[in-house]
């Protein structure tokens, strides 16, 4: 007698690619805008850092592996690294919120300044708030010594905390604004007349459904702190290293890309925890407040007892950023920096030259590019993680704060790992020394925080917006283009001031891609820092600050959108 045996067809290693772009296909019109975000991510952020990986795993890299763990350094390092990005997180995350809660929720009499003053952090160029702090608050400070006669050492935690926690502060503030905008007030209405207390309805109410926007924007200022390189250079002093600084000392001083991709899998380590605590437990909950039903508007907080410390923290955090600054404009317009304060021109004329003009315009077009490719692409991986199943959206969603969690110059090298060389027979041409590569940089640097704002705005849309959409007939294009994208415009708008800001004032990612065609102006500042002229690198940042905020107002007119003098909402 015999039997028939059925034996299973070998799985061929094409099949989990094929089961993927079949669940691609089933979406049907949004399958484009999916296999773009999959091609983005996959190609600029997860090959390259692959790339970094397979470098730490060869055999100079296992060695490295080897010799850094013995050492009792380097886990101080990692120590110091993980305190600082929590610390920066917790400490940004509270500002952040602080400053929406005035914006959006008080009759606060000056909000259009309060906002320009809250968006300058994320316009300035790297390390010029550390410069100002260490001549404010260091040993030889204005304020510390001349002032308060202390010969205080800020240099280190402290310093770094303040410099980070202000420069990283608007992350959060224009997330928590974009979802303070969107609040149905008929939930605060309806616990005010069952007899909830203002405390009680902020806690039961409002902390909720901020979740995301509280998860979201401590996950980036904390992979952001970490990865940070220009403050801890300035600030960080001899005696509290980090990995940033320890990446950048073994490319530029050692010469060692094993030790720097070590370094840079071990940063890669906190930041993946943080991002798979936040993502799973944001998962399990749902923040739906915009449901396509009439909302009401949430009533401004009145009690003193809550406005004066309220308003307290605010004026605190603007009196630093405004002291901060300020400070940069003195010194941009002072002979000596922080020794002879007599009035000068000269570092603005040496600011507006041939040279630095031409690395600004370089840099102008070159973000002029990436600003509107990383804002689509950030608000469609938003998209598809918030709004669609499909295999591979948990990946899709992980992938996307990787660029951020990577420290700038590590993308840098990944970029130049991955291609220095034609791929696929040619498909692909060799970016490296090209405008594509500085690009691909800018928009990978900006791409998490893009996604992660956009993220939080889309949690509170109920998929049933779409689907009333599209049985009275519209299409899933046309639902996207005129329901969800005005409901997300808050979000839409900050994405493009921080993909801008990103690409005009990005350092460490293009220290190894830039090349003599393509200029970048934050490389002047930097090279002007690095021999001690910091009056010609403060004047350098007030043009590159200044140019910044007339794009953010070109930004606004077209989009529409904008803080009234009034009550801080954003025109719709």
């Amino acid at each position: 007698m015999t039997t028939n045996q059925h034996k299973s067809a070998p799985s061929s290693p094409l099949q989990p690619l094929r089961r993927l772009a079949g669940s691609i296909k089933a979406q049907g019109s949004f399958g484009v805008a999916i296999a773009v975000a999959l091609l983005i991510v996959g190609g600029f952020v997860i090959y390259p850092t692959i790339r970094i990986i397979a470098r730490s795993l060869g055999v100079k890299g296992l060695e490295q592996w080897t010799e850094l763990l013995s050492s009792g350094t380097t886990l101080s390092v990692l120590r110091n690294t993980v305190v600082l990005g929590v610390l920066s997180g917790l400490l940004g995350t509270f500002a952040g919120l602080v400053m929406a809660l005035v914006q959006v929720r008080t009759k606060f009499r000056f909000k259009r300044t309060l906002h320009i003053i809250s968006l300058l952090p994320v316009i300035s160029p790297p390390f010029a708030v550390s410069m100002s702090i260490l001549s404010l608050f260091g040993r030889s400070g204005l304020i510390s010594k001349d002032l308060f006669g202390v010969r205080y050492d800020i240099s280190g935690l402290d310093g770094l905390l303040l410099a980070l926690s202000i420069s990283f502060m608007p992350v959060a503030y224009l997330n928590f604004v974009g979802m303070l905008q969107s609040f149905d007030g008929a939930l605060e209405e309806a616990a005010n007349d069952l007899g909830g207390s203002l405390v009680h309805r902020f806690r039961t109410i409002v902390i909720p459904l901020l979740a995301p926007g509280i998860a979201n924007s401590f996950l980036l200022i904390f992979v952001s702190a970490i990865a940070d390189l220009g403050n801890p250079i300035v600030l960080g002093g001899s005696n509290f290293e980090v990995l940033s600084t320890g990446i950048y000392l073994a490319i530029v001083g050692e010469f060692n890309q094993p030790k720097a991709a070590v370094f840079s899998v071990m940063l890669l380590l906190p930041s993946l925890l943080i991002f798979a605590a936040q993502y799973f437990w944001l998962n399990k909950k749902q923040y739906v407040t915009i449901t396509g039903k009439p909302v009401g508007t949430p009533k401004p907080v009145e009690q003193r007892n809550v406005l004066i410390p309220l308003y307290t923290i605010a004026l605190v955090i603007t009196a630093a950023i405004v002291m901060i600054y300020g400070y940069i404009v003195v010194g941009a317009f002072t002979q000596v920096w922080n020794i002879d304060f007599t009035p000068t021109l000269e570092n603005f004329i040496g600011a507006m030259n041939g040279a630095s003009r031409e690395a600004m315009l370089d840099t102008l077009k070159l973000a002029a590019i990436s600003t509107p490719l990383a804002a689509f692409s950030g608000l469609v991986i938003a998209f598809v993680i918030t709004q669609r199943e499909f295999k591979g959206r948990g990946l899709l969603d992980f992938a996307s704060v990787l660029g951020v969690a990577v420290p700038g110059i590590i993308i840098g090298v990944g970029l130049l790992l991955a291609y220095n060389a034609p791929l696929f027979g040619g498909l692909i041409p060799k970016l490296q020394g090209t405008a594509t590569i500085l690009v691909l940089a800018f928009t990978v640097r900006a791409l998490p925080g893009v996604v992660r704002v956009a993220v939080g705005a889309l949690n509170q849309l109920s998929k049933n917006l779409e689907e009333a959409s599209i049985s009275l007939g519209a299409t899933p294009a046309q639902t996207f283009r005129k329901i969800i994208l005005p409901l997300i415009r808050p979000a839409l708008f900050s994405s493009l001031i921080w993909s801008f800001a990103r690409s005009m004032t990005s350092l460490s990612p293009i220290i190894l891609l830039v090349t003599p065609e393509w200029r970048i102006f934050t490389e002047r500042i930097l090279n002007d820092a690095q021999q001690g002229r910091y009056g010609d690198a403060a004047a350098k940042s007030m043009v590159l600050v200044t140019v910044i905020l007339i794009a953010i107002g070109f930004l606004s007119l077209v989009t529409g959108f904008k803080v009234s003098n009034d009550d801080s909402s954003f025109a719709k």
